[in-house]
């Protein structure tokens, strides 16, 4: 019991101090690694860049390799955090029980799912949920290739598909709402792990129409341009307000980190993850993220205080 009083103790002064050197005044070592979603990369990136500021000798190794690919190292515990814009999988969970992987899941901020278009597409600028499955779903492979097979008057110019790469969690999300399962589409389309790939190709061709992170559509909007989405109920742009209050459906979603049980052990860890969600909401916003109610964001705090808890008695 005096443990975990000490334990939570502890964890107020790191969130209320933004992350300082230890008691000792010594620099913090050690090294963080990190792997997983390419829509989540931007926030933790940006963490780590200010983590570094205040303890320059810890190494914080941030990859964006996908969710799914993260994960796939992560429940083999080859890394300490994994970046995912979806919940882990009971395949991936029950990978990590077997290899005695404990883990603990906290979601960090809200995203808008953004459908896109190059600026020179002037008859695009709302969609229907029902014709983004008709565009995507595996029938469609080598069959709707224009974009008058979605509305006749829209023109006969080829359709040219970008979107998230199969160990994309962006990928896995999009799939399960817009086709109805998740991990089924069509293939004949460029796909990659990358957001910037996917901007890079979306905004040099005419003809293109793509999916990826909001954050990404933010820092590059001079190039792309945002289609309203609408689910029956009116095309909604995305944007935080619409984001949060959920009008943007069913294309927003939860982000989230998850840390391994073992790395949790280290200081290093512990340190990085109080510095983490005392910096969230700030980060998130400077990205182009949504950040949590401060509610929202009290609970995950007092999540993890209490999963170290745990793990210290």
């Amino acid at each position: 019991m005096k443990k975990t009083v000490i334990v939570a103790a502890l964890s107020v002064v790191l969130f209320s101090c933004g992350g300082r050197k230890g008691d000792s005044g010594n620099s913090l070592t050690g090294t963080v690694n990190i792997d997983g979603s390419s829509t989540v990369y931007p926030i933790t990136e940006a963490v780590a860049e200010e983590f570094k500021k205040i303890y320059p000798d810890v190494k914080i190794a941030v990859a964006l390799s996908g969710t799914g690919g993260g994960f796939k190292k992560f429940v083999r515990g080859e890394t300490d955090i994994n970046d995912a814009s979806r919940t882990i999988s009971r395949y991936e969970d029950s990978i990590a029980k077997a290899n005695g992987i404990e883990y603990i899941e906290l979601e960090v901020a809200y995203d808008g799912l953004t459908v896109l278009v190059n600026p020179k597409n002037t008859w695009c600028n709302e969609i229907k949920v029902s014709e983004l499955k008709k565009i995507w779903e595996p029938a469609a492979q080598r069959k709707i290739i224009s974009w008058n097979q979605i509305r006749p008057e829209w023109p006969n110019e080829p359709l040219h598909l970008y979107g998230a790469g199969v160990e994309s969690g962006t990928y896995d999300y999009f799939t399960e709402v817009i086709v109805g399962k998740a991990h089924s589409s069509r293939g004949d389309y460029t796909s990659s792990e990358d957001d910037n790939v996917l901007v890079q190709g979306v905004s040099s061709d005419k003809n293109a129409l793509g999916f990826f992170g909001y954050a990404y559509y933010e820092e590059n909007k001079d190039k792309i341009k945002a289609v309203a989405v609408d689910n029956g109920n009116g095309a909604v742009l995305p944007s935080v307000v619409t984001v949060k209050n959920k009008s943007y459906a069913p294309l927003s979603r939860p982000l989230y980190i998850y840390i391994n049980n073992k790395a949790a052990e280290r200081k290093e860890v512990q340190t990085f993850i109080h510095f983490y969600l005392d910096k969230i909401n700030q980060l998130v916003s400077e990205v182009g993220y949504m950040p949590l109610e401060d509610e929202e964001l009290k609970s995950v705090k007092d999540k993890w205080v209490e999963f170290l808890n745990k793990h210290k008695e």
